[in-house]
């Protein structure tokens, strides 16, 4: 039953067992972030009140996950790639128990529940990474990345709301309490799945090195590296602020789940469109207009913080996500795929990718942190969304590089 619905939800694909196990447990792993990631933000700003607390939380997450993803590329040869992924599960699941344990002094722990949530990050992203690369094909990633889409949207959908719910019905931190419980259990659910999915163990020594020099002479995979670097320049400090500046605008979390609700279904029409119909030579125009769009978007809510420009943009970009990164997701394994001894060293090329990404979202934190120590909030934060809202733009000037013609 559930592949008749794929299929038709798809198109014709090919379902196999590994698939639809990996398609439920990046599920139940979007609809637990959803439901309390949000709001673990706002949960630490109302304990602190300041900005900073929050930034210095994500860099400690963000710092953390490239050393989890090079112990969990160890694993994944030494081991087996679900063997990263289930410890990836493991730790989340640990790290919404620390916030549960720590309660109300949550906040003076900031940077070990940082460190706890980008190592599980790290671990989860690389096993998950690794099987994507090796259950789908460049003729069906479109189709993989869409689905994936369109379940992260129905998370977005379900989760924010839900949890904004519970907030606002539950007395003072009890509803938080109860949506870090719950984000818990699914974690736990994904952990069980993962037993039912087929090992597949690599061979080999993890070996860097040969896999770094592979940019000095990959022009495909140099660009590659750069267009995610530019990608976390924008993530790194936006993944925050934004909801700081929904939460701030009305002061209400289920404001901030209706939010989360009105973009994730505009997010999920988007990619179910996208995955479907999307051919693969429009791939490059499909990045270029996303880019655009999320860079304008940007200047709707820099000079008025209205909750009305808030949830326009929200809607743009919705719609301007997965325009871009359905073809630049399935671009970075086709690219991958090419590389040299890509099918011994598909994991090693994945660290490196995920290590430029994460350079990207420190750097942009770094500076707000530095830019925060100098001047003031409600100057300087407008500015940083300013610049770093680019980043996605800057995607399509590295990816227009990139070429398969001579291959």
């Amino acid at each position: 039953m559930a592949e008749k619905l794929l299929k038709m939800v798809l198109g014709d694909v090919e379902v196999t067992k590994d698939l639809n196990l990996l398609l439920v447990i990046g599920g139940l792993y979007a609809i637990a972030v959803a439901l309390s990631n949000t709001f673990v933000n706002i949960y630490f700003w109302k304990q602190s009140g300041e900005i900073t607390t929050i930034a210095y939380y994500q860099l400690a997450s963000v710092i953390s996950q490239p050393l989890a993803f090079l112990a969990g590329g160890y694993i994944a040869k030494k081991a087996d790639r679900i063997v990263a992924l289930r410890i990836g599960v493991f730790v989340l699941t640990f790290f919404y128990i620390a916030v549960l344990l720590f309660g109300s002094a949550a906040h003076s722990y900031i940077i070990i529940l940082g460190i706890l949530l980008g190592l599980g990050f790290g671990f989860y992203w690389l096993g998950y990474n690794v099987l994507t690369f090796e259950i789908t094909e460049p003729e069906t990633r479109d189709f993989f990345n869409g689905f994936s889409g369109l379940l992260t949207s129905f998370a977005g959908m379900i989760g924010p709301l839900s949890a904004g719910l519970f907030i606002t019905w539950f007395p003072e931190t009890t509803g938080y309490q109860f949506i870090f419980f719950v984000s818990f259990a699914l974690f736990m659910l994904a952990v069980f799945l993962t037993f039912k999915m087929k090992h597949r163990p690599a061979r080999g020594p993890l070996n860097m090195a040969y896999s770094l020099s592979e940019i000095k002479f990959n022009v495909n995979w140099r660009n590659i590296l750069f267009a995610h670097f530019s990608q976390g320049i924008r993530e790194g400090i936006f993944v925050f602020i934004i909801v700081l500046w929904v939460y701030l605008s009305t002061n209400s979390e289920l404001a901030l789940g209706t939010y989360g609700f009105i973009t994730s279904a505009v997010s999920f029409a988007g990619y179910y469109v996208v995955s479907r119909f999307l051919k693969i030579t429009y791939r490059k125009k499909a990045i270029l207009y996303g880019g655009v769009a999320l860079t304008l978007a940007v200047f709707l809510i820099v000079f008025e913080l209205k909750f009305k420009w808030l949830m326009l943009y929200g809607v743009i970009i919705s719609i301007a996500y997965p325009l871009l990164l359905v073809p630049y997701i399935s671009m970075t394994f086709d690219v991958l795929g090419k590389a040299r001894r890509a099918a011994s060293r598909r994991i090693e090329y994945l660290i490196i990718r995920e290590w430029f990404l994460n350079a990207g979202r420190i750097t942009s934190i770094v500076l707000l942190l530095l830019s925060l120590s100098i001047f003031e909030e409600k100057i300087i934060i407008p500015v940083m969304m300013s610049v770093c809202g680019a980043g996605h733009l800057f995607i399509s000037f590295f990816i227009r590089r990139i070429s398969f013609e001579k291959e």
